[in-house]
């Protein structure tokens, strides 16, 4: 098998080193799902994503996602940085079409005055779904907080997807930079919620306007903190529609990965639809590294 060329993004920021790393590996159709989840494991980041040829040849390219422990339907970081690698190999792709487990990813790509990729925005490839709440209690535990740190005057924490679900919930800006991880506690949540599956990553926030802070934490895939979680910010950003009953759309900027030193800035248009509330996704990215890897 000849070698796959990789390249690393950091997506959602226009400074390198800051943002949401990921790798794109372009090609491996060959490849079997362990191999695949080995060289996700091997790059260690939130996400490793594969280009593949796609099923319907209309569309650019089938895209598999892995992070660390395994396969993903959706997740938002990887089809922006995946859109701005194919867009550099490209230059005349101004839009894209994945086809991604979840569904369809429709893209837009954006370009500098001289025609260089700089950024992509997403279309989420389902409408939002709201799941079941969560008690207060086990988000406070699972992240060293009070309840009283947990803010339900807007809503309960509570499963949110736009293809791929997490549990959200508001917090008080003081306990956004308090927030500790305990393994044992999203263990003991899981246990709780078996529906989750294998599962559990919290996403909370604090608002101001349409400025948002967020963090996501899911150490039982893995990741213990993500920089940016697309997947998480558009979906919320539905869920603050919905509790809005008289808009038709809203536009938050949201900012996450501060407290890791990697500050990461997406912004999520939410609309309504006849099919549900959609989301838009969009963010910048820098190119890092690239190489070959060897089979």
């Amino acid at each position: 098998m000849p070698n796959l060329p990789f390249f690393t993004i950091d997506v959602f920021t226009g400074t390198r080193f800051g943002g949401n790393p990921l790798a794109v590996v372009i090609g491996g159709d060959a490849l079997d799902d362990a191999t695949m989840q080995a060289i996700a494991a091997e790059f260690n980041l939130s996400e490793t994503t594969f280009v593949l040829a796609p099923a319907d040849p209309n569309n650019v390219a089938r895209v598999r996602i892995f992070n660390r422990t395994a396969e993903m339907a959706f997740a938002g970081h990887p089809m922006v940085g995946t859109a701005f690698v194919v867009a550099k190999q490209r230059p005349d792709l101004s839009t894209a079409v994945f086809e991604i487990p979840a569904g369809i990813v429709r893209v837009q790509i954006e370009r500098d005055a001289n025609g260089a990729p700089v950024g992509a925005a997403i279309d989420a490839p389902q409408p939002l779904t709201i799941g079941e709440t969560v008690a207060p209690a086990f988000i406070a535990r699972a992240l060293q907080l009070t309840p009283a740190d947990v803010v339900t005057t807007h809503h309960a924490p509570v499963s949110v997807s736009n293809g791929n679900a997490f549990v959200v919930a508001e917090i008080t800006g003081e306990a956004l930079s308090r927030c500790d991880p305990n393994l044992a506690a999203f263990r003991e949540a899981l246990d709780a919620h078996p529906q989750f599956g294998s599962r559990f990553p919290v996403h909370v926030y604090t608002k101001e306007g349409s400025t948002l802070r967020a963090r996501m934490f899911a150490p039982l895939s893995g990741t213990w903190e993500d920089p940016a979680t697309g997947s998480a910010n558009a979906p919320l950003a539905c869920l603050l529609l919905s509790l809005e009953p008289d808009a038709q759309e809203a536009s938050f900027q949201i900012h996450q990965g501060v407290e890791m030193g990697r500050p990461s800035l997406l912004h999520v248009d939410a609309r309504r639809t006849p099919e549900g509330i959609v989301a838009t996704l969009r963010g910048s990215c820098v190119a890092v590294m690239h190489g070959e890897i060897e089979l």
